[in-house]
This record gives structure tokens, C-alpha cells and sequence, in this order.
């Protein structure tokens, strides 16, 4: 018996006629016809979790959260999903270079943003989500996420390697006004805010607060590259009641990393990374910092000496590691 929740895909299209489609799992972008024996059952469940007005919402079936992306197209609705794992995978298990890895993990005691840029599907909400249940696992602490809608199942209680308890809370924007949210946010006093994506320019803004007022925020961004992501998201905070000036400025402060993401191969992909992270001890002089101030994004030149140094198994810093 062939279901929807073979393991085999994790992107599902239904066209208005009802035929579904995968990937083929033999060509990079490639799609195959897909014959569920379950399929009147799965879609009674996408029609009757549609409210009517969002047309991005989530749906959970047989324990596995699938996103939705509701269509009108020219011949009738559609539906477009990605089926997201039953568990948060283990950062581990990403496909990163294993220094990457490593130094992730390691800033689970530090202040600031990390910001995974990429395109559509490139696997960024996977990659933030599976660096917070990381963080949790090893430190603990209250994690708070503003996501629309939910993908990765990250609420609850995890016991942390540290003897200490680490709780998340999954949450959805107010209203649909996502700096409201990240203000209430704040007021809950979590250590890990997540933001399943910056899309306003409030959101954007208040993630750069945010990030300079002792909190780890995760969040990310369409992007083409690591500076695109820096330029992105003060295009987003300058697009509001903040000035360009500002953004560049709190970016400057609060910029913890920037990893920009895309996936390669067919079936089982896996991800080709470019980094830039900045010193996670502010105190110190930085020359990314002061880079992102000025507002003169020309970082291609230390963009690739962190990348040599990390895979060389170099110290990105001429400091002594932050707490682990």
C-alpha cells in the first residue's frame, strides 16, 4: 500500500485535477506522477484546515506536520506541501562541515543573531531548527519561536546534557503582526528567540533590537548570498520607521553569524555552505563589525578567510572560546 507519508519524498503538489506529484528522486529537479491510497482522506484534511483566509497554514497527518500552500491557479485550487520530519533532526545529521558544526554549537552561551539566507526549499528552517533544539539539548534555558505556520515539531521539554531543563513554546504571530509578537516575546524573558522568517520590515527590526539586548535570536531570510542576507535585512528595518543608518548600526552590534544555504544532488541532498560569523565577544574588535557598520558590505575577502581557517581547523578568533 503506497501513502502519503512514504518516506521516500517531502514535497507533495496537488494540482486542481487532482493529480499529485513528487520529486523523482532521479534528476535534481524532476517530478513523478504519485498514486496515494490515502489521498481522499489527506485531502478532506487540507480542505477542512483551510480557514478561509490564510492561504500558508499547517496541517498534522499520522504524526508528521505537513506546511500547506494554498493556490488559486488559472484552472483551480492547488496545493503545495512540504512534509517536514517527525522529529527535529540532529545538527549533526545536516550534511554541515563538521567545524561548522562545532562552532555552532559552541554559541549557545553567546548574544546576538544568526541568520540562515537561501532560497525557497533550501532547507533553512530545518537548519535553525535543529541549531535550537541543539542549544536546548546542551544548555537548556526557555526558547520562544514566532513561526507562520509551524514546521518543525520544537515544543516542549528537553533534558539538557547539563543537568538543567530546557523548555520551548511554539507560537504564531499576533494578528499577523509579527514585531507585536517579538515585543511579547520579550517580555516572556526567553533566552532563544526563533523567527521562522523575516518578511516585514517590524520583524526585521525588532529581531536587530533583539539581538543586541542579551537574547540568541535565530532567524531567516531570502537570500543569494551571505551579504545579500546582511543587505536583506536592513532593507526589511529600513523599509519602516527605521533608518538605514540604525539597521547597519544594530547589525553591526548584534550580527552573531550568517550562513547562506543551498542544497545540491538528487534524492538525498545535501547542503553547500558559505558562512561569516563575527566575534561572539563584543568587547573585542572585530573586523566584521566594523565592516557592517560603515554600510559598505564588501565582504568577500573575510567571508573566505573564516571559510580557510575553519576548515583548516583554525581558531576564527584570537580569543579564548566563549563558556561552553
Amino acid at each position: 500500500m503506497v501513502r502519503i507519508n512514504d518516506d521516500f519524498h517531502s514535497d507533495i503538489f496537488i494540482m486542481p485535477d487532482k493529480h499529485v506529484f513528487v520529486p523523482d528522486t532521479k534528476s535534481e529537479n524532476g517530478l513523478q506522477e504519485f498514486y496515494p491510497d490515502d489521498f481522499n482522506e489527506f485531502y478532506d484534511l487540507l480542505q477542512r484546515s483551510y480557514d478561509g483566509a490564510n492561504s500558508s497554514y499547517s496541517i498534522v497527518y499520522e504524526g508528521y506536520f505537513f506546511r500547506v500552500e494554498r493556490t488559486v491557479s488559472m484552472y483551480g485550487v492547488m496545493f503545495c506541501m512540504r512534509k517536514m520530519p517527525k522529529k527535529v533532526p540532529d545538527l549533526m545529521s545536516l550534511g554541515y562541515p563538521i567545524q561548522v558544526v562545532n562552532y555552532l554549537s559552541s554559541l549557545g552561551n553567546a548574544s546576538g543573531l544568526i541568520l540562515l539566507g537561501g532560497a525557497t526549499g533550501s532547507g533553512k528552517t530545518t537548519t535553525i531548527s535543529s541549531l535550537l533544539r541543539e542549544y536546548l539539548i546542551r544548555n537548556g534555558g526557555f526558547a520562544y519561536t514566532i513561526e507562520d505556520p509551524f514546521e518543525m515539531p520544537l515544543d516542549g521539554e528537553y533534558k539538557a546534557l547539563n543537568g538543567s531543563i530546557g523548555l520551548c513554546k511554539q507560537t504564531q504571530p499576533i494578528n499577523d503582526d509579527w514585531g507585536a509578537s517579538l515585543r511579547s516575546a520579550l517580555r516572556s524573558r526567553p533566552r532563544y528567540i526563533m523567527v521562522g522568517e523575516i518578511r516585514t520590515p517590524e520583524a526585521a527590526s525588532e529581531c536587530l533590537r533583539a539581538a543586541t539586548s542579551g537574547h540568541l535570536v535565530l532567524s531567516t531570510i531570502h537570500a543569494n548570498n551571505v551579504t545579500d542576507a546582511l543587505d536583506a535585512i536592513v532593507k526589511h528595518a529600513s523599509a519602516g520607521e527605521m533608518s538605514e543608518e540604525l539597521a547597519f548600526d544594530l547589525l553591526s552590534r548584534g550580527i552573531l553569524g550568517v550562513i547562506h544555504q543551498t542544497l545540491i544532488g538528487s534524492g538525498q541532498k545535501r547542503p553547500v555552505v558559505q558562512y561569516l560569523f563575527a566575534n561572539p565577544i563584543t568587547t573585542q574588535g572585530d573586523q566584521t563589525r566594523n565592516i557592517i557598520k560603515t554600510g559598505n558590505l564588501n565582504l568577500s575577502t573575510t567571508i573566505e578567510m573564516q571559510m580557510t581557517r575553519l576548515a583548516q581547523g583554525r581558531p576564527l578568533f584570537e580569543i579564548a572560546d566563549i563558556k561552553k
